[in-house]
């Protein structure tokens, strides 16, 4: 009760005071408050032909609607983005956000997935409100997970703060999951066409931060065993169960996955290292892209892969973290796929290599569901808005 009261009174103390910075910042041309970078980039509605049908705690059923409100089967466009890291008093926020608005307004998308580290300023609730708020008023609906960056916590106040000021919006379709999973924002979204059948799932999962000394003790991690957290045994048991009552429901379907720290196989891709460079690794079909990074994966192994080979749904993986890995690649029949990252703040290829902006791979990716399969999965960059 105490949380839900103290919730209450810090956002509504919040959105005061973003009533109080927009008059600012009207008043002052645009110059005040510095940091209000989600009314500087100016986002502009964007009407789709989406719709919830119903909702629950922690999945979300939508569609496409024709114009005479029957259910569409049309191709159903989803664009994901990752790691904008939107930082205090950093001028390149506004970049980022200008940036993602226009590749939204150029691709008018059914979808928006965020996989995670988006919010990393100081007042981190203030701005997750204001990139909110900029969200609401495109009118596309969208959903996120969490990175690495953006809390400091499993499971605490502040992440469950986090996560509802996206939630309350109505375009938002975030959900906290299950309470008995690890994190919060564990959720899925059900595309569902005509005669009610089921185009595709989609499996929303908080990756975490990195391992913790009660997760050594819990899965028999040693001691020297260091680094990046791992999908947790309650979330890829959810992930099963799951399949397995859709399926009950809908017969056989397609599904996709997203997450912020990539899966152990992601590592299969490429083989070399930063300083030599990267050469593929024969192991798989590379569509598209390079790496320029390590993979950013847990050095440990919990065996989701596993359970999506086992299971036969699930058709690609996506997941953010390496900011200038922009590759899709299909290993054992399955897209691994790195969302373009959207940020100018953060690390990025200028900071990484030498090349120009003419091949930095901020952007976003792009993915086509045509009926209940994957189309086409393509990355489309940032860099064409560069001035010629």
């Amino acid at each position: 009760m105490y949380s839900r009261i103290w919730t209450f009174i810090r956002q509504n103390s919040i959105r005061a005071l973003l009533t109080a910075e927009d008059a600012i910042y009207k008043i002052s041309g645009g110059k005040k408050p510095a940091s209000e970078f989600c009314l500087r980039a100016d986002p502009h509605k964007i009407d789709t032909d989406v719709k919830i049908i119903r909702s629950s705690s922690y999945s979300t059923d939508i569609a496409k609607f024709n114009p005479d409100g029957s259910i569409s089967d049309d191709d159903f466009v989803i664009v994901t983005t990752t790691d904008f890291h939107f930082e205090d008093d950093n001028e390149e926020n506004s970049k980022s956000f200008d940036r993602f608005f226009r590749q939204l307004e150029e691709i008018r998308p059914d979808l928006v997935i965020l996989t995670g580290d988006i919010i990393v300023t100081k007042y981190q609730q203030i701005d997750a409100l204001r990139f909110a708020r900029a969200m609401e008023k495109t009118g596309i609906y969208w959903t996120a997970v969490f990175g690495n960056h953006e809390v400091r916590e499993e499971k605490g106040f502040y992440k469950y703060l986090l996560l509802k000021n996206f939630a309350d919006y109505p375009h938002c379709l975030c959900k906290f999951g299950p309470d008995e999973m690890y994190g919060y924002g564990n959720h899925t979204i059900n595309i569902i066409g005509s005669g009610n059948t089921l185009r595709q799932t989609l499996f929303m999962f908080d990756s975490g931060r990195d391992i913790r000394d009660r997760l050594r003790r819990e899965y028999n991690i040693p001691d020297d065993m260091n680094g990046y957290d791992f999908l947790k045994k309650e979330q890829i048991d959810f992930y099963k169960n799951e399949i397995d009552r859709l399926k009950a429901a809908y017969g056989e379907f397609n599904s996709m996955m997203y997450m912020h720290i990539p899966l152990k196989e992601y590592e299969h891709v490429f083989k070399g290292n930063e300083k030599d460079g990267y050469i593929p690794s024969g192991e798989c079909e590379i569509l598209y892209g390079e790496q320029y990074e390590s993979v950013g994966s847990s050095p440990f192994n919990s065996g989701m892969f596993d359970a999506i080979l086992e299971k036969g749904s699930t058709k690609a993986v996506f997941a953010g973290h390496d900011h200038v890995n922009d590759w899709c690649a299909v290993y054992k029949g399955i897209y691994l796929v790195y969302s373009l990252h959207g940020g100018y703040s953060p690390y990025h290829m200028g900071y990484k290599t030498d090349k120009p902006e003419s091949e930095w791979v901020q952007g976003v990716t792009v993915t086509t569901l045509h009926g209940g399969e994957i189309a086409s999965i393509r990355p489309s960059y940032n860099r064409k808005y560069l001035e010629k």
